[in-house]
């Protein structure tokens, strides 16, 4: 098979690996835009389950990410002054520039063909079997077959904007500060032994009122470096200067189709879906999009069945993800019900900020049952049932 995969990142590369792996003689080639190291986003996150999953497909390059990765198991919040320390399950962080490499070379060790600064655009689509669009949330593959896609983008209310930062966090760090104009606050990670990302958001009227939408990237991280002193402790935030000298301060947009796959082009990663970065799932749907998507074509004989299957399995897998991203992103949109209670509790809601029922229920009352429900077993299966009943309810008389 002549496969062309157009976008370098994550989903197109472990693509192109899977696919050597299964039969060596496919002819692959992916396309990426960019220069070389080029990439943007810092480091990446992950949880121990996707280790699991890469070392089934590709020992190598697992083994590669893993060395290259730091951990945590620890999640700190501080908010106005006030700490709470929670103990979860064990968080990875990588550099995105390391892990596109780690790709990049296998790819490449096993036959596949990588072109940097080779643009494909909707007229001049590679001659190929299969066209994988892996060109991300603006994929111009996807819209060269707009009206078959029927891609839909919903835009979140608040801004936030994706920096990094020399404080090398030891934890998964929350900050939350109170301002004249509202809240804002950062959610902070270690990727290597000298950086970690640094995401900051707030309201709009918060961005607005602290005159962050009007200042050059200078005067924006000089503002934010003091909002988030405490936990900076010292240290710079580093930003993506733009052609205007801003900082890139965005909507996150939820992205969904009505189809995947048109003629012989596939949409794969995030020309395909994207889900609220507060849940740190984007880089894993992304690779677990690459596994599907092979195992179909080596196991379904016929291009449209395999990209049907692909499809199918993909959209069920993913309606669990979106809808706790979907609740994740609300969270954060109304902080004011939250952020009020001791920060202890807080910090447990947070945690909780998946359920369907929590923006349902007063977030005393909530804690209670949630404490309640880890010591009593039919109560939780109780919860468990009523939230998703309770949420369409709602939802519907709303």
């Amino acid at each position: 098979m002549k496969v062309a995969c157009v976008g370098g990142g994550p989903a197109g590369l472990y693509f192109s690996i899977l696919m050597k792996l299964q039969d060596p003689s496919h002819d692959i080639t992916v396309y990426e835009r960019n220069p070389v190291g080029s990439t943007y986003g810092w480091g990446v996150t992950y949880w121990a389950g996707l280790l699991d999953r890469l070392g089934a497909h590709d020992p190598e390059s697992a083994r590669a990410v893993a060395e290259s990765s730091v951990r945590w198991s620890d999640g700190i919040a501080h908010v106005n002054g006030a700490s709470t320390t929670h103990h979860g399950d064990e968080g990875f962080g990588i550099g995105r520039h390391r892990f596109l490499d780690i790709l990049t070379e296998r790819a490449r060790s096993l036959g596949v063909r990588v072109e940097f600064e080779h643009e494909i655009g909707a007229d001049d689509v590679p001659d190929a079997d299969l066209v994988v669009a892996a060109d991300g949330v603006n994929s111009r593959l996807r819209e060269r077959h707009a009206d078959r896609f029927g891609a839909r983008i919903d835009v979140g209310r608040n801004v936030y904007t994706w920096l990094g930062t020399t404080r090398v966090f030891d934890a998964f760090t929350f900050s939350f500060v109170e301002t004249e104009h509202g809240w804002i606050w950062c959610y902070a990670y270690g990727f290597s032994g000298d950086h970690s990302t640094c995401v900051v958001e707030c309201a709009p009227d918060t961005w607005r009122g602290l005159g962050l939408d009007d200042m050059n990237e200078a005067d924006g991280l000089g503002a934010l470096e003091k909002l988030f002193a405490d936990v900076l402790d010292g240290h710079p935030l580093i930003g993506r200067a733009q052609a205007d000298d801003a900082v890139q301060w965005l909507n996150f947009r939820t992205l969904t189709n009505e189809t995947w796959y048109h003629g012989n082009v596939v949409l794969l990663g995030d020309a395909a879906h994207t889900t609220h970065y507060s849940i740190g799932a984007g880089t894993t749907l992304a690779l677990e999009d690459a596994v599907a998507l092979a195992e179909a074509l080596r196991d379904v004989p016929d291009l449209p069945s395999a990209l049907a299957r692909y499809e199918r399995e993909r959209r069920s897998a993913l309606l669990s993800v979106q809808s706790a991203a979907r609740h994740s992103a609300q969270w954060y949109e109304n902080l004011p019900r939250y952020i009020g209670l001791a920060p202890d509790r807080m910090f447990a809601l947070l945690g909780q900020r998946h359920s369907p029922l929590l923006p349902y229920v007063p977030p005393q009352l909530y804690y209670r049952i949630d404490r309640a429900a880890e010591r009593l077993d039919a109560l939780r299966r109780l919860k468990r049932w009523l939230g998703p009943r309770v949420a369409r309810t709602l939802h519907a008389r709303r």
